[in-house]
C-alpha cells in the first residue's frame, strides 16, 4: 500500500487544473455555444467583458477597485457580475 503525500496532492491538483484550462481553451476555440453561455452567465470572467465591452485590462481592474461591479475571486480567477456591468455601461452592448 502506498502513502500520498502533501506533494502528491498537490501535483495532482496542479495536473487537474490544467487539464481542465485545456479543455475550457479547446470549447473556447470552437465558438458557438460557449458564446452564447457567456452570453446568459450571470458572473462572466475579466476576458469576456473586455471583449463585450472592448476595455483595457487595467479598465477593468479599475471597476473592481473602485466597488462599482460585483466580482468574486475563484482559483485566481476573477469573474464580474453580469447585471452591474450591464447597468453601468447599458444594455445596447448586449
Amino acid at each position: 500500500m502506498e502513502q500520498i503525500t502533501k506533494d502528491d496532492l498537490r501535483q495532482f491538483r496542479m495536473q487537474l487544473l490544467n487539464d481542465i484550462g485545456v479543455l475550457l481553451d479547446q470549447h473556447s476555440a470552437k465558438g458557438g455555444q460557449n458564446n452564447q453561455l457567456e452570453k446568459e452567465a450571470e458572473w462572466l470572467r475579466s476576458k469576456s467583458i473586455r471583449a463585450l465591452l472592448n476595455i483595457s485590462p487595467a479598465s477593468v481592474q479599475n471597476l473592481r477597485i473602485s466597488g462599482k461591479v460585483r466580482y468574486r475571486k475563484v482559483m485566481g480567477s476573477y469573474y464580474y457580475n453580469r447585471t452591474d456591468i450591464m447597468k453601468l455601461f447599458g444594455d445596447d452592448k448586449k
